[in-house]
């Protein structure tokens, strides 16, 4: 159960929201599929009864929070939000400051106390015993405070995640660790550590890159950041999304846009009826944190206006994410095409509502079952696109890749040969709205082999012809098949 932001501000870890089912049903979905659960680590509702005991100084909850005197200089705290970083709270003792990195509603807990550490593993245990295979550490990064400094990433916060590793391999080592850690990206590679704390990283370059290549119609930017980062270690991997309950993030682009981009990412979003949400600096300015929009309307048209190729810009973009090193995750409103959710900011009076939208079981299923909507078209080819991938070995989340460097800057490709090393494919992506050639030359097709796109069945027979792609068409070209 919670009190405010759709869940991340937790009243109670063990208790299923009644309208929605209880644990009999989550156990039953977990027999069908492998269950992921987020847990909220970092912070807990005002309204949790630690909290509570918190202002009534009653153990345990007196002990479980992190207070600071307000005239200490946090400046050098890095800030997701705006939002003041001290909440003040009336308790028993007196008015005192509490550490809220998120919001006021949000309080953290403190993991220097070793209880706090004790409580969480049974939190993690309860939800194994439930079936869970994959346990989300929502926000991990901001888990240690620390005075003096910038109270992300502390060594601390790794060697939580190494124990917690280390009991779940002892449990089950089927049971993998995610870390969500919306930063730029190097900070955000040292979640794997040494093939000890993070079983999967979220791959958060991805999503503002992807939306900037696509509004931009060129793949400069994507191809840099592909070439610079490193394999996974094997048995981890990169977990490859494109949208998220939250905004997209904009700290991950950090350093990989160019100033004029990065001003033309922002405008055009805004233009397409989304927000911009803003964070606090250490010199007390403020700066883009995110950008809150539907994904699916973030791409109705480029940088030059709308146009008619929202669908299938879209597809392009969730087909880019299916190929990349890692294992590709789908956000519920990217896979139903949903459109930004006005009424839900309103009603909230929460940017991030607009990616939040509840929809009406019978309306979706109208929509889904009319094969001139767009939530049916992207529904039906996404989920033909799954089909063909999973049978692919190319697409192991530890085969090689390898970025290409075709001439046409509207097009982004890369190859991956399956780990095996019996199957190529090349994964080519024409970023633009307009028809576009690559050279069959320019790719590395071994003429021992015959060759066909995946996607559209067309078999390649002369290698040394141009393969032309339409506005924002994807191809597989495989040797196996």
């Amino acid at each position: 159960s919670y009190s405010s932001d759709d869940g991340f501000a937790v009243m109670d870890y063990l208790a299923v929201n009644s309208e929605l089912g209880d644990w009999e049903d989550i156990g039953a979905i977990a027999q069908q599929f492998d269950l992921m659960v987020d847990l909220v680590i970092n912070h807990v509702s005002s309204e949790h009864a630690w909290f509570q005991q918190f202002k009534a100084g009653e153990k345990p909850g007196c002990d479980y929070f992190v207070t600071a005197d307000p005239n200490t200089d946090l400046s050098h705290v890095v800030r997701p939000r705006s939002s003041p970083l001290l909440a003040p709270t009336e308790t028993v003792n007196g008015t005192k400051y509490v550490w809220a990195t998120f919001s006021h509603d949000q309080v953290d807990v403190d993991f220097s106390n070793p209880d706090v550490l004790l409580e969480y593993v049974a939190i993690i245990l309860f939800y194994v015993q439930a079936g869970a295979k994959y346990i989300r550490l929502d926000a991990i990064g901001y888990l240690w405070k620390k005075l003096d400094t910038a109270c992300i990433h502390l060594p601390e916060t790794h060697a939580v995640i190494r124990v917690l590793r280390e009991l779940l391999q002892m449990i089950d080592p089927e049971i993998s660790l995610i870390t969500e850690t919306n930063v730029p990206n190097r900070e955000n590679l040292s979640y794997f550590g040494n093939r000890n704390e993070a079983h999967m990283i979220y791959n958060f370059s991805l999503p503002p890159l992807m939306l900037n290549a696509l509004l931009q119609g060129k793949s400069e930017h994507l191809k840099t950041w592909m070439m610079s980062m490193p394999p996974a270690p094997l048995g981890c991997a990169y977990f490859n999304f494109t949208a998220s309950h939250d905004g997209i993030g904009l700290r991950p682009a950090e350093g990989l846009l160019t100033d004029e981009e990065y001003t033309q990412l922002l405008d055009t979003v805004q233009r397409f009826g989304g927000e911009i949400s803003m964070r606090q600096r250490s010199d007390g300015s403020e700066s883009p944190y995110e950008m809150n929009i539907s994904l699916f309307d973030a791409l109705k048209g480029t940088v030059r206006g709308e146009d008619q190729w929202q669908v299938e810009r879209f597809i392009c973009s969730q087909t880019i994410m299916m190929s990349v090193e890692g294992i590709p995750a789908f956000y519920i409103h990217s896979l139903l095409a949903t459109h930004n959710d006005y009424e839900g900011v309103k009603r909230t009076g929460r940017k991030r509502s607009i990616n939040r939208h509840s929809w009406d079981y019978e309306q979706l299923m109208a929509h889904l079952e009319n094969p001139q909507s767009d939530h049916a078209r992207v529904f039906n080819e996404l989920r033909h696109l799954i089909d063909i991938r999973q049978k692919q070995g190319a697409f192991h989340p530890n085969a090689t890749q390898y970025t290409l460097h075709p001439l046409n800057p509207a097009i982004f490709a890369f190859w991956r040969q399956s780990m095996t090393r019996n199957q190529s494919i090349f994964s080519i992506h024409n970023l633009s709205d307009q028809v576009q050639e690559l050279s069959l030359k320019e790719l590395n097709l071994i003429v021992t082999d015959p060759w066909c796109d995946l996607i559209s069945g067309i078999v390649v027979s002369d290698l040394q012809s141009k393969f032309v792609l339409k506005p924002y068409q994807s191809a597989w070209l495989t040797n196996k098949y």
